[in-house]
């Protein structure tokens, strides 16, 4: 029960992160591959906005998975 609330908040701030600086991951994925300055595509940002809005919309149904099965 504890876990699914710890396991949902790290992945709503990770969620959050990811909306917020979406080329955060980019540098620590792709971005050791390139020589020199190289930024990531506008496609892999839209991805990534996407997949930080999808994980918020997870760590919160779990927050609440969780929630709702130490109150009830």
């Amino acid at each position: 029960m504890w876990l699914l609330i710890f396991f949902g908040i790290a992945i709503l701030v990770l969620g959050i992160i990811q909306i917020k600086n979406p080329s955060f991951g980019w540098k620590y994925n792709e971005g050791w591959k390139v020589n020199g300055d190289s930024k990531p595509s506008d496609a892999y940002l839209i991805m990534a906005e996407i997949g930080g809005i999808f994980a918020t919309v997870l760590g919160a149904v779990f927050i609440l998975l969780g929630a709702l099965k130490v109150f009830l």
